[in-house]
């Protein structure tokens, strides 16, 4: 390799780096021929641990957290296969040392009372009132319905599982918001025919329902599964997942009523689950694949506008493995909770401290 070229190919991937964070750099110079970067124990990881290492089922994926009054409870989907009718919701909750066995908490039938597969659950837990667990019931994404059951316990016992009103499917994948008045804010999304992003709303809940129209086509491109991030009193920026290798983002001004048609952002993203929270200081937290091929690495970013994104944290990167569908949230103390699915074997779960 000559000076002039080598000059150039440095160059690269410095500004590779740069732009999207180690998991490139050490990409970049594997293909260019330059030495890789040494690996440094991420001092910001508190805790890295995954919820079970035996369960009754073979595979798992999408995964949720929450802090309820009593610890942290955490919920995925789980059987045979994704997509497969023995696919229910499981949850294990945390006593303050370990998590409890995994426990299914809901299962799917049609209106034959066969048995259909599970997906995507999302649990929250309202300033008043009980936890909440949203999830999807049908054959595959393009047929499925909403479902909603409550927990007075935290987590330990559920009410009978309702099905959500026709053409609501509550919080599709990532946590929903909460305003002032208790009004609670979904991203939520439809793959029927193209893949377009709604939101919907509910005051009371989960027994009634409002939503929005879709804010693109589906025809150009295809977004699903807002991740909600707060600007100000009123304002609301989603991002979401996208058939273009790119993370996009839409805003609303007035709390999700109306939105700014999807653009797209610099980060890549090979269409996989990503989640985003606004910590209490006002900064903004965003866990992808920032890849446009396979699902690793699994990183953390950091935003002060929602904008501009600077990467901080690499929690996983092994070439050719799994680690995808990220869930975060900020508990009382402050620290930041991820969990994600890792390779289908296990959810994740990983503390951080990202305190400036």
């Amino acid at each position: 390799m000559g000076k002039t070229d080598f000059v150039l190919r440095t160059l690269v991937a410095l500004f590779t780096a740069a732009a999207f964070g180690t998991a490139f750099y050490g990409e970049i110079t594997q293909q260019v021929g330059l030495p890789a970067p040494s690996e440094k124990k991420p001092s910001a990881i508190v805790l890295r641990e995954d919820i079970f290492k035996k369960a009754p089922f073979s595979q798992c994926h999408a995964s949720t957290i929450v802090e309820t009054r009593s610890g942290l409870v955490a919920a995925w989907f789980g059987g045979t296969e994704e997509g497969n009718p023995d696919v229910g919701i499981w949850l294990s909750r945390h006593d303050g040392s370990t998590w409890s066995a995994p426990a299914e908490v809901a299962s799917g039938r049609g209106s034959k009372g066969e048995r259909q597969p599970c997906w995507n659950p999302v649990l929250f837990l309202p300033r008043e009132g009980p936890l909440l667990l949203f999830y999807k019931v049908g054959p595959s994404p393009s047929r499925w319905w909403g479902m909603i059951t409550t927990s007075e316990d935290g987590g330990l016992t559920w009410a009978a599982p309702q099905r959500l009103p026709e053409g609501i499917y509550g919080p599709i994948k990532n946590h929903p918001l909460e305003f002032s008045d208790g009004t609670i804010l979904c991203g939520s999304s439809t793959e029927r025919g193209g893949w377009r992003v709604h939101f919907e709303w509910t005051s009371d809940q989960g027994r009634t329902w409002e939503r929005t129209e879709a804010i693109n086509d589906g025809k150009t491109f295809g977004v699903i599964q807002p991740a909600l991030l707060r600007i100000g009193e009123r304002g609301v920026l989603a991002l979401l997942r996208s058939t273009k290798e790119r993370v996009y983002a839409a805003r609303s001004e007035d709390r999700g009523w109306t939105w700014t048609q999807p653009k797209s952002l610099s980060l890549p993203n090979p269409n996989s689950g990503l989640d985003a929270l606004t910590l209490r200081d006002g900064r903004h937290v965003l866990v992808c694949n920032p890849t446009t091929r396979g699902r690793s690495p699994l990183s953390v970013f950091i935003s002060v506008d929602g904008s501009t994104w600077t990467p901080v944290l690499s929690l996983e990167d092994e070439r050719g493995a799994e680690f995808s569908y990220p869930a975060v949230n900020q508990t009382r103390d402050g620290l930041v909770h991820v969990t994600y699915t890792w390779k289908r074997r296990t959810i994740r779960h990983v503390v951080i401290d990202l305190e400036d």
